[in-house]
């Protein structure tokens, strides 16, 4: 064999290990116009979009049966930003990205059922609308588009779970002024109230800064998140995730301190019930955000049950979960069927998702248990950590209320009755409780 010959040979043979990028397929291609398209607005036509549409499109139609039963995210380049592996941050899940940089609510539109509902998704992540923003579509148009995407995942599943993030904050300067994407996220928040298949995340007040605008501790150019912010994102989305099911599946393992007891066992409500609560009376023409408040005529017990009869108390895996209220916001208390007279040190851990409002009834009075540094009213808590578990620890002697949080002072004079049980708040957002253990005081 001459040397020219083996050589061929040996290129030949490192040819055939090369993998060639997959041939774009046109049938993937952006329309060339909008006429006959659903939904509003023009769609974006400069080169770097068009051509991130075909080729993501194309790869992803490749991956339809690798891809079934994924949580689904779709949205824009910031939804992109997290990369085909999500950065690592939701370690078990089974994940797919379907975010275009420059993507519209109607480009979302068109592409949603190759893109996301042929995948069947167990649950889809929706943040969308700024691009609209910046390119001028008016706010009613683009709350219509977000309609059309809702109904068209309804009508592919009822029951499929929608997290929606709050369209983030930017700036005036980037031709995305702050009263513009507050109106598109009520336009969003009034065509998703009192929905139950549907949570609403507030990722808005979570990345904006005292005026409104983009954080740039977090947007660096106003506009798209960097590292930190991604960890801010996943984790407000984390337990979220974990109320349905898709994170910290194990129990929550933990010894009791000796002299204490459990109030809460982790696995059901046993222990726990409604009491009857006056009548309020609602507001004859309420804000938009204005709570519900909820009457309860009767007490009712849910010893071994998983949830309370509404659903909006639920135990998941050692968790005692005060879930979103599909009304924005709904008032409502849940309390021990026991209670409690003389001294006593109450322990738990609670973990809130972004601008979460809840509260723990020591007795009868409430202290507020909420998302401390977004929705306060303790702003300036050094140790409260965002997205995670904290703390609460409240001694109770002589009538009167000692609270910390992570070991911070909370108050030190809260009066409370001589006796009374335990009860938990919930108003705004998710907020979980676990660990709930009380000691009597010799």
């Amino acid at each position: 064999m001459t040397k020219l010959l083996q050589m061929l040979l040996a290129i030949s043979a490192i040819v055939a290990t090369i993998t060639l990028p997959a041939r774009a397929d046109e049938s993937f291609a952006l329309p060339a116009n909008e006429a006959g398209l659903p939904g509003e607005g023009a769609l974006r036509r400069y080169d770097g979009y068009v051509n991130t549409w075909l080729k993501s499109r194309t790869a992803w139609s490749k991956q339809i049966e690798h891809d079934q039963k994924s949580v689904v995210f779709l949205g824009d380049s910031i939804t992109q930003g997290w990369g085909a592996q999500f950065r690592d941050k939701f370690p078990g899940m089974k994940l797919a990205n379907r975010g275009i940089g420059g993507d519209t609510t109607r480009g979302m539109l068109i592409r949603l059922q190759e893109d996301v509902l042929a995948l069947n998704p167990s649950a889809i992540v929706l943040l969308l609308g700024t691009n609209d923003v910046e390119v001028g579509i008016d706010a009613d148009a683009i709350g219509r588009n977000f309609e059309k995407i809702l109904q068209a995942i309804k009508k592919h599943s009822s029951k499929t779970p929608i997290v929606l993030c709050r369209v983030f904050p930017s700036s005036a300067s980037k031709k995305r002024p702050k009263e513009i994407v507050q109106r598109v996220n009520q336009l969003y928040e009034g065509a998703v109230k009192g929905d139950p298949q549907i949570t609403v995340v507030d990722t808005w007040t979570l990345f904006a800064d005292e005026a409104g605008d983009a954080n740039p501790k977090w947007f660096p150019d106003l506009l798209h998140l960097n590292a930190a912010g991604y960890d801010r994102w996943a984790a407000g989305l984390r337990p979220i995730f974990a109320t349905l099911g898709f994170l910290e599946t194990e129990p929550d393992e933990f010894s009791l301190e000796p002299g204490f007891v459990s109030l809460f066992n982790g696995r059901d409500l046993t222990g726990w019930g409604f009491r009857p609560t006056p009548p309020r009376k609602q507001p004859a023409a309420p804000r938009p955000d204005a709570p519900v408040f909820v009457e309860i005529k009767e007490a009712v017990s849910f010893d071994k049950k998983t949830a309370s009869s509404d659903g909006r108390y639920v135990a998941v895996n050692g968790r005692l979960v005060v879930t979103t209220p599909s009304e924005g916001r709904r008032i409502q208390q849940l309390w021990t069927t026991q209670e409690f007279d003389g001294d006593f040190i109450l322990k738990l851990e609670f973990r809130a998702t972004p601008n979460a409002d809840s509260g723990v009834f020591i007795r009868k009075p409430q202290l507020q248990c909420r998302d401390y540094l977004l929705a306060g009213p303790y702003k300036e808590l050094k140790k409260y950590r965002e997205g995670d578990w904290n703390e609460l620890v409240v001694t109770v002697t002589a009538g009167v209320a000692h609270a910390t949080c992570n070991g911070e002072l909370l108050t030190d004079n809260m009066a409370v009755p001589e006796t009374g049980p335990i009860g938990l708040e919930g108003d705004r957002g998710q907020v979980e409780y676990r660990r709930i253990r009380l000691k009597r005081s010799k």
